[in-house]
């Protein structure tokens, strides 16, 4: 690991909050990712410890009974300290359809306007590039990719949306996301992803986790309705690309 210079603190009695460094950077993440690795494996391994890794930082939750936060915090400091070999994390790849027609792009024209490229080309650029998972919230199965190119970043809209679709992929910032259910939100909408990024009846509600990546590629309308019925008979195989292990 890197050794980030990290702060830790109490985040109730149940849970403690370590931090990193506070930018959205590829190498904090994987930084994170193998320090919660390390602590999952050989430190907090009882099944009660819940670990929840985001952008810069970690939070560890306890139920059982209330935190002891100063034993616990030397223990952590250590723990990051020490010269860890760990076994390296599998890394994947989802790729995910999206369509873009004009009737779920609600926002490519305006986007156009502003970044004076064509819809195609917003397409071309949206579709290129290769996306980071740096967290998931705020709702269920909301995924917060980093790595939207400098042409597609805009800010949130001014005045939010009382009902985003289910499925809606949005820019926002150096941000891109799917909505996972319908909801309100202000992002900028440019498509629609065919796939449920959330089902709590599976045995993995969310299978994306932080510190994947994922890549959208540009499908018709008519594709878009057939992989949405697939989903819903249970039928539909996600592309999931194994890059290393």
């Amino acid at each position: 690991m890197n050794n980030y210079s990290i702060s830790i603190r109490p985040f109730g009695i149940h849970a403690i909050l370590l931090e990193w460094p506070g930018r959205v950077d590829v190498a904090i993440l994987e930084d994170i990712l193998q320090f919660t690795q390390y602590l999952k494996k050989c430190c907090l391994k009882n099944e009660e410890w819940e670990i929840v890794p985001a952008y810069n930082s970690v939070t560890l939750i306890y139920r059982e009974e209330p935190i002891n936060f100063k034993e616990l915090k030397t223990k952590l400091l250590n723990w990051y300290k020490e010269d860890i070999k760990v076994v390296k994390r599998q890394k994947v790849l989802w790729r995910l359809p999206v369509c873009y027609d004009e009737d779920f792009g609600i926002d490519l024209n305006e986007i156009s306007q502003k970044s004076g490229k064509s819809i195609k080309e917003i397409i071309e650029l949206h579709t290129s590039q290769v996306y980071t998972v740096f967290g998931i919230g705020f709702l269920p199965g909301f995924t917060y990719l980093g790595g939207v190119p400098e042409e597609l970043q805009f800010n949130r809209r001014e005045e939010p949306r009382s009902k985003v679709l289910s499925g809606a992929v949005g820019l926002a910032g150096k941000q891109t996301g799917v909505y996972p259910q319908e909801s309100p939100g202000g992002w900028n909408i440019i498509g629609n992803c065919s796939v449920p990024m959330f089902d709590p009846k599976a045995e993995e509600p969310c299978f994306v986790s932080v510190g994947d990546q994922v890549q959208f590629y540009k499908i018709t309308r008519a594709e878009f309705d057939l992989r949405k019925i697939e989903s819903e008979v249970g039928i539909y195989k996600l592309e999931k690309i194994v890059l290393d292990a």
